[in-house]
């Protein structure tokens, strides 16, 4: 195993956005994957909410925001741009970030758990309004998926927070003790 003390910083930088760009790979995956305990009532959790909360929660406003751009773009990619995700995943980073610097919340493990069920609730919440607002589906009916889907993305996305979390906060960590 190498040291990360003994790679060059330019070295590092490369390491770290391969890290960065895997993470985000491996969310990917699960979102197509259901592993046992990874569905409740056919909802899974919400990886790349994790992710933007997990990055977010030690970035600057900017970076976050940046992040959940990103991660909404290849969310819309993935499924489809309407409802979209892109504004749903800026809010959730840009708050999650001013979160952080008001220092109202720890970062650590119990937090961001948190944070990631708070946020689960809102970006459900925002993609059934926007499904209220182009009148695609009936508010009833509306009203009863998002009960079910947003309790249930919020639950199992916070229960699997730290199997995302807390290597990329303990890499993170390491990266910048080295800086």
């Amino acid at each position: 195993m190498i040291k990360l003390t003994k790679l060059s910083p330019k070295t590092r930088r490369i390491l770290n956005g391969f890290v960065i760009v895997g993470s985000i790979l491996i969310c990917i995956f699960f979102s197509f994957t259901r592993l046992p305990g990874m569905e409740l009532l056919g909802i899974g959790p919400n990886w790349f909410i994790i992710w933007v909360v997990s990055w977010s929660v030690k970035r600057t406003v900017f970076q976050a925001i940046v992040a959940g751009l990103t991660l909404g773009l290849i969310q819309d990619g993935m499924t489809s741009s309407y409802p979209s995700h892109v504004l749903v995943f800026v809010l959730i980073a840009f708050i999650t970030a001013r979160i952080q610097k008001q220092r109202y919340i720890k970062e650590d493990l119990m937090s961001v758990v948190l944070i990631v069920f708070m946020m689960s609730l809102l970006a459900e919440t925002l993609i059934a309004f926007q499904y209220v607002i182009s009148g695609i589906r009936p508010l009833d009916e509306i009203w009863i998926d998002y009960q079910q889907i947003a309790l249930s993305s919020a639950i199992l996305s916070s229960l699997w927070t730290p199997v995302l979390y807390y290597p990329l906060n303990n890499w993170w960590e390491n990266i910048k003790a080295l800086e």
